[in-house]
Formats: C-alpha cells, sequence, structure tokens
C-alpha cells in the first residue's frame, strides 16, 4: 500500500476474522490461557532461525506509521500484554503477564492486575504509570492542530493505528506505584476485553526521563495538551531505529526475550530475558534473519533457517516438495481477504447493476486459477466476518452468498437489457503493482463483458493514497487484513464511516452496528453478526472473494511451531518452538 498509516488503519479496524468475545473473560485460570504451562524447560541451550522478508524497525509498534508484521515478528516474545492473539486469531489472555475481568456492566468496568513479579528488563516494576501511557497513546486525545498529508484527518498528540474504543474509555484508575488499575468505558464495548494486549505496554519510565516529563500519571490528570503533545513527540518517534541500531537502553524487554544483537540487512538476534519472571523460553537463542521470498526454502534447506511463513506461490511449493524428506509444510487461510467494494456515490447506487456486475463476477474461477495453485483447499469466502478457519463459519455461508456462487452471464445480461444499460463501463481499481489483482480485472473483464459490461483496468500505484480516497472508482479491488474484534468492521459499513470507501448507507446496518458494539451476550452477538451479513449481501455493499493463503514450513526437527492468522505471526508462541 502507497500510505504506511492507511496500511495500518486496514490492519487494525476493519477487515476479516470475527471472534465472539466471552464477557467473563480473564487471564487467571482455563486450560487455554497463555503462560498456564508449568512443564520444565529443556536444559541444553539451542538456537533456532526464523525467516522474514521485511526488516524490523521500531521498538514501537502501535503507531499509525510504523505498526507493521516485520515488527511484530519480533517484538512478540519481547513485549508481552495482558493477551495476544492465538493461533484461530482467538484472544487469548496472557496469565504470565498479569489478569484482567469484567467488574461490572453498567458502566462497564474492567480490573486489570499486573503479575507481581512483572518488571522491565532494566529493573523498573511495571506498574499503574505504564497503563496509563498506553491508554493516553491510544485514546486520541490531545489535538495537535494539524492535519494528516494525506488523508486530511486531524493528528492527536500521539499517532496510533488503533485509537477506536479507546476513545470511549475513561483514564486508568490507579496511583503511582499501583499493580492493579481499573478502567471504565462511557459505552458499553463488545470488544472490551482487546484492550491492553502483547506490545501495547510501553516504558513509561523511558518516556518521562525523555520528555523531561516527570510523572505520566500527573500530566494526564492535569490534561495540558502542550505538555502532552511533549510526551507524544517521544512516543512516537523514540523509538524509530535505524538499521542495526537497536537502543537497548529506552528498549527494555516485558518478555522471555530481549533484544541482543542486529544486523543491519542481515538479522536481529533475540536471547532470553534474565529478568523474566515467567517459564523460561525454550530456545536459548532465536535469530530472525530478513530474507525474500524466494530466498527462504533454500535458507530451509541449508539449515540457515528452521521456520519460514512466505506469501506461498506454486513455484515456492515446488521447492518445498522437493525436500519432503527434510522439511514439513501446512497450507493455511490467512485473515486476509480479497474483496470488491462498490462506490455507491457513482453508477452502482443502482442495485439492479450491482446486482448484474456481481452476477457475471467469477469468484469461483478466480479461485481455481489464481488461489489454489497455492493453496489446494481454497474455498470461495462467502462472509465479511467470518474466515473458513473460524469456529462458527458453516452458518455464514447461506446469507445471500450462494447466488453468486455461479456465474450468471445470461441473466447478468438481461438485468442490463432490462436497465437499458448494456455497454456500461466500469472502472476497477486496485494497487499495482500486483500481478494477481491484474489477473483478477481480466477474469472479471473477461466474463462481465460476455454480460454486456466494458471493464476498464484503473490499477495504479497510488491507489491506496489517491483513487480508493477520493472514490475515483467504480469498484475497488484490495484487502483487509483482519484481528479477533467483533467490531473491527464497524467503520467500514457504518454510513459515513472512516474506512467506508464505497460511501454505503443502510439505517438498517447502521442499527445493527450500534446494536453489536455494545452487546456482551455471546448468541446475541452471533444473531447480529448473521443479520449484518445477510443485509450486506442483500445490498450488494461489497463481494468477498477469497482468504489469502498462508503457509507455514519447518525443518523436520523442531516442534511447537503453529501458524498464525492475525498480525501477530507465527512468532507469537516463539518462546514454546523447541528440536525433538
Amino acid at each position: 500500500m502507497s500510505s504506511a498509516r492507511h496500511r495500518v488503519a486496514v490492519l487494525s479496524a476493519l477487515i476479516a476474522g470475527v471472534l465472539v468475545l466471552l464477557a467473563g473473560c480473564t487471564g487467571s485460570d482455563g486450560d487455554d490461557k497463555r503462560g498456564s504451562a508449568t512443564a520444565s524447560r529443556a536444559s541444553a541451550p539451542f538456537t533456532l532461525a526464523y525467516a522474514h522478508a521485511t526488516e524490523f524497525n521500531s521498538y514501537n509498534n502501535n503507531t499509525a506509521e510504523q505498526a507493521s508484521v516485520a515488527n511484530s515478528v519480533v517484538l512478540n516474545g519481547v513485549l508481552r500484554g495482558f493477551w495476544a492473539a492465538g493461533p484461530n486469531g482467538e484472544v487469548v489472555p496472557d496469565a504470565e503477564f498479569g489478569s484482567f475481568e469484567q467488574v461490572t456492566s453498567n458502566p462497564l468496568t474492567v480490573r486489570y492486575t499486573f503479575a507481581p513479579k512483572a518488571i522491565w528488563s532494566d529493573g523498573n516494576p511495571i506498574d499503574c504509570d505504564d497503563a496509563v501511557l498506553a491508554w493516553a497513546a491510544n485514546s486520541g486525545r490531545w489535538p495537535t492542530g494539524k492535519r494528516d498529508a494525506d488523508t486530511g484527518n486531524k493528528l492527536t498528540a500521539f499517532s496510533s493505528s488503533r485509537p477506536g474504543a479507546w476513545a470511549n474509555v475513561e483514564p486508568p484508575k490507579c496511583a503511582d506505584g499501583d499493580r492493579s488499575f481499573t478502567v471504565t468505558y462511557d459505552t458499553v464495548y463488545a470488544d472490551w476485553s482487546s484492550l491492553f494486549g502483547a506490545g501495547t505496554i510501553l516504558p513509561a519510565h523511558v518516556v518521562e526521563k525523555e520528555s523531561r516529563v516527570k510523572d505520566i500519571i500527573a500530566a494526564v490528570k492535569a490534561d495540558s495538551t502542550k505538555t502532552m503533545i511533549k510526551v507524544g513527540d517521544i512516543y512516537n518517534s523514540l523509538w524509530i531505529f535505524k538499521p542495526g541500531q537497536y537502543k537497548v537502553e529506552v528498549s527494555p524487554s516485558a518478555g522471555p526475550y530481549q533484544v541482543s544483537a542486529w544486523q543491519a540487512g542481515q538479522s536481529i538476534t533475540l536471547k532470553r530475558n534474565p529478568k523474566w519472571w515467567g517459564t523460561p523460553a525454550k530456545p536459548t537463542t532465536v535469530v530472525i534473519r530478513f530474507l525474500g521470498p524466494d530466498q527462504q526454502v533454500e535458507a530451509l534447506r541449508s539449515g540457515a533457517v528452521q521456520v519460514i511463513d512466505p506469501q506461498p506461490t506454486a513455484e515456492l511449493l515446488v521447492g518445498l516438495k522437493e525436500q519432503a524428506a527434510q522439511v514439513k509444510y501446512t497450507m493455511h487461510d490467512s485473515f486476509t481477504w480479497e474483496h470488491l467494494d462498490f462506490n455507491f456515490a457513482g453508477q452502482f447506487r443502482s442495485k439492479q447493476l450491482r446486482q448484474a456486475f456481481a452476477k457475471c463476477v467469477p469468484r469461483q474461477q478466480i479461485v481455481d486459477n489464481l488461489v489454489k495453485p497455492q493453496n489446494p483447499d481454497a474455498k470461495v469466502l462467502q462472509s465479511r466476518f467470518k474466515l473458513p478457519f473460524q469456529p462458527g463459519y458453516d452458518a455464514f455461508t447461506n446469507l445471500g452468498s450462494q447466488t453468486y456462487n455461479t456465474v450468471d452471464v445470461a441473466g447478468a445480461k438481461k438485468l442490463l437489457q432490462a436497465a437499458g444499460k448494456l455497454g456500461t463501463k466500469v472502472k476497477i481499481a486496485y494497487a499495482t503493482p500486483n500481478p494477481r489483482r491484474k489477473a483478477e480485472v481480466d477474469l472479471i473483464r473477461e466474463f462481465c463483458g460476455q454480460a454486456g459490461f466494458k471493464v476498464v483496468d484503473a490499477g495504479s500505484n497510488t491507489f491506496f493514497g489517491g483513487s480508493l480516497l477520493r472514490g475515483e472508482f467504480d469498484v475497488a479491488l484490495f484487502a483487509w487484513t483482519g484481528s479477533p474484534l467483533l467490531t473491527q468492521s464497524y467503520a467500514t459499513y457504518l454510513t459515513k464511516g472512516a474506512q467506508n470507501n464505497g460511501n454505503y448507507s443502510n439505517p438498517q446496518v447502521d442499527q445493527l452496528l450500534k446494536q453489536l458494539y455494545s452487546e456482551l451476550n455471546p448468541a446475541n452477538q452471533q444473531r447480529l453478526l448473521t443479520d449484518l451479513d445477510a443485509t450486506l449481501w442483500s445490498d450488494l455493499a461489497t463481494m468477498p472473494l477469497f482468504a489469502f493463503p498462508g503457509l507455514l514450513a519447518t525443518t523436520a526437527n523442531v516442534e511447537g511451531v503453529q501458524y498464525n492468522p492475525s498480525a501477530n505471526g507465527v512468532t507469537y508462541n516463539v518462546d514454546d518452538w523447541t528440536l525433538k
């Protein structure tokens, strides 16, 4: 994508996989809680290496400009939090970091408690001021008076990739040194368990020192925009590093690993954090090598790395099959999903025209020709709120999507003729260069051309910062990257929502979204989600196409590695990787 700010907004707020979060989620018990294992680690030291295509660049993975998977795969072992995204995209409470529980429902109040021994690797305790900084950085408060050059949005003191619900939460109630704090919501929020997750809690004592604002808690209470802009300037910039120049003195660890070395353009090395209070990590050392996708299979074969998860290609799969005796690999669906968005501000405000176009979009052929060579089990995506790997997906497969499972050129042409719209020109915009999307447009042109549409390839390298934002398209082709959040699509389908690029509007959908936002009952959440998906299919607001294929490959002697479809990436449980 052309804009980092836009890329992260996509990453955090919108896209594809919804988890029905339980209202009583805590980090204190249960077999599925992260950190609940008590088994002893093997004493013999060993090193494992993982390949990632993009180089790490920031200890702060929360800002709109820096948030990326490249940072996540390093920070997963360095900065823990009250929860992390699990292998099915679910929220997994981290019992080793602390616990959290809903205290009251009206007003919605949640209590968080840090583990008694939780400390930063520089010896400072993890406590109230760190929670207050996390809230301040993501609350969207303290406007600077400036606007974003790409989007025109008003800027605030702290750059954040996820302001969302944090704006509806009061500052944490606690005093300096407290190991427990509570937060109260202005309005009930279905995804209340999604705050203060892995990587969001950063060292307030470092920010206080660097900004010369002695007390973050007092500064937030004083509510001085000038002071908070000063704090925000440090928060936004302090942890952006030049390649190879990690600053340990301002970047302490709050996890089982700490960064010990960084060779620019080559690798970054993690070693066990001696101040980690939880279960010791299994690998003594983890090396993350920066290798392009075309280099990773050979690196796996040679033993330079033991774990890879590149975007699969037919050529890459051939290489893995040739090494079947030495490696093992599995195919998956990811949280990223491809879709077509209609522009309701143009000619596609006509439902009849949308129906005609939808009938000739060759969804199955797109999957068969362009996705199945990478993932033979790939299916046409039938939902905007559930992905095929998620529990409960089947309930979303017959809510209207079945009408468009098979190309109906004759039906499309009949609708166009009835509307007097034969020969309608349709500009499909997308980000270039992207060979797969170009091939998607070619397939759509082939079939919809037979129905009487004139499909124009409007791909552009300025798509995200240009035609998408300005609404200069008839149909937009791009992908959302999902998360475990129930409310993640709120801004996508809400009238005048921040990510509602197609200007879609339906009062019924607005009402359902607002109900979902504050619904805590899982059964009601499920009903609202199916009602939303059915209505969006009836309106043809968008057309889901497919989930991006995912791949995990390891050497045969590695165990404990699990594919993770979320933005956390495969290293979310790196401390559990081991050798046979």
